[in-house]
């Protein structure tokens, strides 16, 4: 066989196809599947995904990647697509493609047991496909091989490089650091009511308010598009082809608040560099740092106070009745009110991190097999007294409420808290480098922080490590530093305390 980079560019590219259209048929479960095309579904992503697998663990392609990660002719940007890509087939030539295929089929039936158990609001429904994903996962975690921490060899594949030896005291800290800075704002003086009780919004005003957003932040609709679902996420098939969803309650704005966050996945998603299409490099390094800019968008930006200085006055319009005789400061302080909630997209900034430990420490203790899986309501139920002084009603407002361990994703949620702690930093970052971001906001100018943005983080791809990227680009690692001092300054100030 003729080692080129040419043969070996043809198929990381065949790889990237066949993902696209994994992701493409997963996207599509989740908004226009017909409920009778599960099953299905079910087989063609199994195929599909097998057929992936079959590619990636293909003897010729190891011969090329070895090859062209000891070339030290080649440029750098080829050297680290080779890189990026023997990490995965190294993972992958370990996981036998019955496995791959038995993931693909559980996670398809997950979804559908997981939507029929909130339906009918009862955990029992949805235990025994968690309960057969659960085994698959572990076995997977075995294959993969691991020092005795199954669930390191599962958090790899969202954040390469992090494992729980470092992971744990981390979300640790933050939870000692948050748990007493909610109980200070629940005791501040100042109170604030529920901005949203009796308010109604009409969910075709918000769908457009929410397309004009995604807009003004740089997202091209003519290269992506918005969907609804019951779970908004984001999905990347290509950066000319990128999907978001978002989910519309009539009596909230959650809606506006989900769409500036899957934009800024989606921002992401549509901001590599061209010459990284189709190869490993139009990837984000990890899952955290993908979500430090939709946590950026969704919070440090659209919960800003110069964001809603141009956008409320757009906003009174378009809700007339909703927003009669409110003027922006009670509109901004509503939006940013601070109490303890049930659902986790809901979550104000200074709670939700709770919220993420509490899944973490659930599920590492589900893939060590600690926690008998019948326990795990009364398990959740326990932390979020324990965390935030209350207790679900229901199982759909508790252990029900998020999709991810339907698709068997372990491993996942920690990301969430990485990405609020880079998004952070780099907020900062991006301020130092543009003065005048925040005045530009309250002209309704997003576009200067998705350029900074596209710059130093999103043209990148993959060619660094996350840690190594942020820390190229604010001159520090992984630290809480940044994130808790924005807590301590903004909510200080809105609640009239000193923190």
């Amino acid at each position: 066989m003729e080692k080129t980079f040419e043969s070996l560019l043809a198929r990381m590219q065949e790889l990237r196809d066949l993902g696209g259209l994994i992701g493409l048929a997963t996207w599509d479960q989740e908004t226009y599947l017909p409920p009778k095309g599960a099953e299905s579904r079910a087989h063609q992503l199994s195929t599909i995904q097998g057929l992936y697998h079959e590619r990636l663990v293909d003897p010729r392609l190891g011969e090329l990647l070895a090859w062209a990660v000891g070339n030290k002719n080649l440029p750098d940007d080829p050297r680290a697509m080779a890189r990026v890509l023997t990490h995965e087939r190294e993972r992958a030539v370990k996981v036998p493609k019955a496995l791959v295929q038995a993931l693909a089929e559980a996670q398809s039936r997950g979804l559908v047991a997981w939507r029929e158990a909130r339906k009918q609001n009862r955990f029992s429904v949805f235990q025994p496909a968690l309960q057969r994903m659960l085994g698959l996962r572990r076995e997977q975690a075995d294959a993969y091989g691991h020092d005795g921490e199954r669930y390191d060899a599962l958090l790899e594949g969202y954040e390469p490089g992090m494992r729980v030896a470092r992971l744990t005291p981390v979300l640790g800290a933050l939870r000692d650091n948050l748990i007493p800075l909610v109980a200070a704002l629940q005791a501040a003086p100042r109170k604030v009511g529920d901005f949203f009780a009796g308010r109604r919004f009409d969910s075709e005003a918000q769908w457009r308010f929410t397309l004009r957003l995604l807009g003004d932040m740089g997202f091209d609709l003519e290269a992506g598009r918005q969907d609804k679902s019951i779970h908004p996420f984001s999905s990347g098939q290509h950066p000319t082809d990128v999907r978001l969803t978002t989910d519309i309650e009539e009596g909230t704005l959650t809606a506006l608040f989900s769409s500036l966050h899957e934009g800024g996945h989606g921002l992401y998603e549509q901001g590599f560099s061209e010459a990284h299409y189709r190869t490993p490099l139009a990837n984000a390094p990890s899952m955290g740092l993908h979500e430090s800019q939709s946590r950026m968008w969704e919070n440090l930006v659209g919960r800003g106070r110069p964001f809603w200085t141009h956008y409320f006055p757009a906003l009174r319009e378009a809700f007339p009745e909703a927003l009669q005789g409110v003027d922006l400061d009670t509109f901004h302080t509503g939006v940013n009110r601070v109490t303890p909630s049930l659902i986790r997209v809901e979550a104000d900034e200074v709670t939700y991190n709770l919220h993420i430990v509490l899944r973490y420490e659930l599920e590492l203790l589900l893939v060590r097999d600690a926690l008998p899986l019948e326990e795990l309501p009364s398990a959740w139920a326990e932390r979020m007294r324990r965390f935030l002084g209350i207790t679900p009603p229901d199982d759909t407002q508790g252990v029900l409420q998020d999709i991810h361990w339907a698709w068997g994703e372990f491993g996942y949620f920690p990301t969430y808290s990485l990405g609020n702690l880079y998004a952070a930093s780099l907020y900062r970052a991006a301020q130092r480098a543009v003065p005048t971001l925040e005045e530009g906001f309250a002209r309704g100018e997003l576009k200067p922080l998705r350029d900074w943005l596209r710059t130093h983080v999103h043209a990148e791809g993959y060619r660094q490590p996350a840690e190594e990227l942020v820390r190229k680009v604010t001159g520090q690692g992984l630290t809480d530093t940044d994130f808790l001092a924005y807590l301590k300054s903004k909510y200080g100030a809105l609640y009239g305390v000193s923190l």
